[in-house]
């Protein structure tokens, strides 16, 4: 029979030990997500913190007034809120200006027509056109391939974009990645067949009057030609004009442009952990909005979801074992500055981010969370979350792989795992990057619903680690 050392079975107990308090104690834990849910549907402050946000400071677009004035806000509700250390952290951002007059997309020789506006908005980073703009023929493409295939048609005129969302899409985000590459790179791939111009369809399954802008970018070495989206109902009432007459024209004109690069800042707020301080759990969300509405459901909501879970712990008495960390990033619309920078500075530091969790999908009912992470460890971390699974389900919340956020992407080389909140998408791109996106568009218990179910799931990550 094989003998045991006193030293060899203290530590078989001790292992065994370790193992026992590892697994999650789902009744007591239901318990516990109980009261946190409790908690936020009862005393959330997170709809008012919204509605500051939104109605006092506005639109944030990096580099504007409203974006240093949205930074000031958030800093000071930070410093109510009982945090270790509150911190600005600089970075550089692109400021981009729509300019002082209104953009123009008009139809000007249709023989179904006549002269006709079009609903449009210039997109974010565009550049403009001449003074007084211009007028030139229309070609109408479906994808970026479809400008190269005729490159030799596209030379002085206009391309429209037109290729729509796909409605067969459950999850609207799917549909939104299969279309949104016309908007970002459609001017730079038209510009290198010199093309004039280039009008792109707005990305929402609807067909309304709302323009949606969003961000674009121009390849190295291609002519800056301007780049306007036009709404839905706009684009296809260009593509009937067109398949009528093939020779119609469109006037365009715009005065936006780049401006030089200004400071801002990630606004970050951190509860030291108790036990584990080394390890960070990061809850986040961007600050920055585009200058059309008043980015409630992009990304307000994600700003303050990520308070309230700061919020709630405090008030329940639930001290982290982590370190704790709110993050609200800079420049997340048109640039990713605040992102990159937070991501820079933590490497530099040797830090590890044992899990972050991000809000960007806006403020309505909580589906889930998406998990994303450094392929060697990812698999074992999502084994570890979906133990949780029998907790989260009864609120509706499953766990899914998949991506998570553009500010907490940056982190993934510290092989931490990285989390989307998802809540319901079906309505998000009625508002996306739009004048509609304000407060009115936010249904308050929906929002704290969400702020309930990433405390939840913040909770038992502190508590059972991954």
């Amino acid at each position: 029979m094989k003998q045991y050392t006193i030293a060899s079975l203290t530590a078989l107990l001790l292992v065994i030990c370790v193992s026992l308090h590892a697994q999650v104690d789902t009744d007591v834990e239901s318990f516990q997500v109980k009261a946190i849910y409790d908690e936020v549907l009862t005393h959330a402050e997170c709809y008012e913190w919204l509605r500051g946000l939104t109605k006092d400071v506005g639109p944030r677009l990096s580099g504007s007034p409203g974006g240093a004035a949205g930074v000031e806000y958030m800093k000071q509700i930070m410093d109510t809120l009982g945090f270790d250390t509150v911190w600005l952290q600089e970075c550089q951002v692109p400021h981009w200006s729509r300019g002082p007059k209104p953009e123009v997309a008009r139809i000007v020789n249709s023989s179904l027509l006549g002269t006709q506006d079009l609903i449009c908005t210039a997109l974010g980073n565009s550049e403009s056109s001449v003074s007084t703009g211009f007028s030139a023929p229309v070609i109408e493409v479906h994808s970026l391939d479809e400008v190269d295939e005729r490159a030799a048609e596209v030379k002085g005129k206009i391309v429209f974009y037109n290729r729509p969302m796909d409605p067969k899409q459950l999850r609207t985000f799917y549909a939104y990645g299969g279309a949104v590459d016309q908007r970002g790179a459609g001017a730079s791939r038209a510009s290198k067949h010199g093309a004039l111009g280039v009008l792109v369809r707005s990305m929402t399954t609807e067909i309304d009057d709302v323009p949606h802008t969003g961000g674009m970018w121009y390849d190295d070495g291609v002519e800056k030609i301007p780049a306007l989206a036009i709404a839905t109902s706009s684009a296809e009432l260009l593509s009937e004009a067109l398949g009528a007459d093939p020779d119609l024209q469109i006037y365009m004109r715009s005065d936006a442009k780049m401006l030089s690069d200004k400071t801002s800042y990630n606004v970050i707020g951190q509860i030291n952990g108790t036990e584990t301080p080394e390890n960070i759990l990061l809850v986040g969300g961007h600050l920055d909005s585009w200058d059309l509405g008043e980015g409630a459901h992009d990304d307000g909501a994600g700003c303050v979801h990520s308070l309230e879970v700061i919020r709630t712990m405090k008030a329940l008495g639930l001290s982290p074992k982590n370190t704790l960390r709110c993050v609200l990033f800079a420049n997340e619309e048109n640039g990713l500055q605040g992102g990159r920078k937070y991501a820079e500075v933590s490497n530099a530091k040797g830090e590890f981010h044992m899990a972050a969790l991000e809000s960007d999908a806006g403020g309505f009912t909580p589906r889930g969370f998406s998990l994303d992470g450094d392929r060697s460890v990812f698999e074992r971390k999502l084994s570890k979350v979906r133990e949780f699974n029998d907790i989260l389900q009864p609120y509706g919340l499953s766990i899914s792989v998949g991506g998570s956020g553009a500010d907490i992407s940056p982190l993934k080389s510290q092989k931490g795992l990285l989390i989307g909140f998802r809540p319901d998408s079906q309505r998000y791109f009625d508002y996306h990057h739009t004048a509609e996106d304000r407060f009115e568009a936010v249904n308050k218990r929906e929002l704290e619903l969400g702020a309930a179910a990433m405390t939840s799931l913040i909770y038992l990550i502190d508590k059972y680690g991954l």
